[in-house]
């Protein structure tokens, strides 16, 4: 097995549903008592997104960089930012360690197209649904990507920092999304990506008639295919 190095904090209920997730992955694969091994840098969230708000990149990605080289250090043998809105640095991060970085765009665009879905709208954080840098790296692999309409960016913004990352599941936030996604799929989106690992909290596939593909899930199956080889 593997060591798994992972680069958290963004947020805290992110990197706690990775954990999860990992051990309870490499339980039902090996069964009895057998976990994942695991290296956790944990980053500061407010600090982290007051750099964002002042689009200073260099300093997330040296705060990135840094936890994971920290990682590295401590014997892990590949690398995850748990995160999507932050893999807008992924490229810097990886370029600081000497261990390979899964992405978690090219995860979830081998996924789609094992189901063969070339039509994707990507719900996220209004920063990652603004920005082209998630988008772009999927559709390198042949794929078009969509996002909601502006005026839907604000309203998922606060569900997810208002809500989700304090661990709020809000009855009336899951009609709206769902409601969204039946307007993405009535403009031609063949799946869904829950672009943040709190959306996971609120929606699941059985919510959606088209294809949901929850990146944190799909992130932290690519990572135990990978350790358990």
């Amino acid at each position: 097995m593997q060591t798994i190095g992972l680069v958290g904090g963004m947020s805290w209920e992110s990197s706690a549903a990775y954990y999860e997730l990992l051990n309870r992955g490499v339980e039902e694969r090996l069964g009895g008592l057998h976990s994942a091994k695991t290296v956790l840098a944990s980053v500061e969230f407010a600090q982290i997104t007051a750099l964002q708000e002042a689009e200073d990149w260099d300093g997330v990605a040296e705060i990135l960089a840094a936890a994971a080289q920290s990682v590295e250090r401590a014997g892990a043998e590949f690398l995850m930012l748990c995160t999507t809105t932050f893999h807008r640095v992924a490229e810097q991060v990886e370029a600081a360690v000497d261990i390979p970085l899964v992405h978690l765009a090219d995860v979830v665009a081998e996924s789609a197209k094992a189901q063969g879905v070339e039509v994707l709208a990507l719900l996220g954080t209004k920063f990652a649904m603004s920005r082209t840098f998630f988008t772009e790296r999927i559709a390198r692999h042949g794929l078009e990507v969509t996002v909601p309409d502006e005026q839907h960016h604000d309203e998922l913004n606060r569900i997810i920092y208002d809500e989700l990352v304090h661990r709020k599941v809000v009855d009336d936030s899951r009609k709206y999304v769902v409601n969204l996604i039946d307007e993405l799929w009535d403009a031609g989106a063949g799946g869904i990506i829950l672009g943040c690992s709190e959306l996971e909290l609120l929606v699941k596939q059985a919510d959606s008639d088209l294809p949901v593909f929850p990146c944190t899930t799909l992130h932290v199956r690519a990572a135990l295919d990978r350790a358990l080889l």
